[in-house]
């Protein structure tokens, strides 16, 4: 066998592995992800095995269904962990900063974990910011206001008003955490004649 062939047989043998961790990371039974793909039990079940071989047919709606590349599905490194591209940014004070998107001058997205810190500092930028808790409690100051976001709670505000975020109590808070140009909001409003509210919306 020649090394293009060793190398292909080598990239076929890891994509079951990788499909059954993807799955089971996700959460997701071997009947849920047949609903989802129109992919029969069996084989979903074969192709993790390697029993099956997998085509384009297959490997497609699987990507779709996991929200991933296929190059990703084909190429990534054989535990499969979805998470192996994301570099995480240490930050002062134990903070954690996730970048989860890498386009420069657009919308950026981030993951971060905020651990408790002294007092509050408030500051002001041009841009637009879109918080989501996704643990703890989020203690957020923006101008004269006040307020304390709970897991599923969302704020949005214009960053030219002065504005301060993080722990609302002495545990850490687990934050998305969009950031954009002003004007590039991460939220549809109805009527979009309407200027930007510099208050904080807060909404479940």
């Amino acid at each position: 066998m020649g090394a293009v062939d060793a190398e292909l047989e080598q990239i076929l043998d890891g994509i079951g592995p990788r499909l059954r961790t993807l799955r089971r990371d996700r959460g997701l039974t071997l009947e849920a992800l047949a609903a989802t793909t129109g992919i029969s039990v069996s084989t979903l079940s074969r192709l993790e095995t390697g029993k099956r071989r997998p085509t384009l047919e297959l490997l497609i709606p699987l990507a779709r269904a996991h929200r991933i590349a296929l190059d990703q599905l084909v190429a990534a490194p054989a535990s499969g962990d979805p998470r192996v591209h994301l570099k995480p940014l240490r930050r002062g004070h134990g903070s954690t900063l996730v970048p989860l998107t890498q386009y420069p001058g657009r919308v950026q997205v981030f993951k971060q974990v905020l651990a408790p810190r002294g007092e509050p500092k408030l500051v002001t930028h041009d841009g637009y910011e879109w918080l989501y808790v996704l643990a703890g409690e989020l203690r957020l100051i923006l101008g004269e206001n006040e307020l304390t976001l709970r897991p599923g709670e969302v704020a949005e505000f214009d960053t030219g008003e002065p504005h301060w975020f993080g722990p609302a109590n002495a545990s850490s808070v687990e934050i998305l955490h969009l950031f954009g140009p002003r004007g590039d909001q991460a939220v549809v409003r109805t009527s979009p004649s309407a200027r930007p509210s510099a208050r904080p919306s807060a909404c479940s």
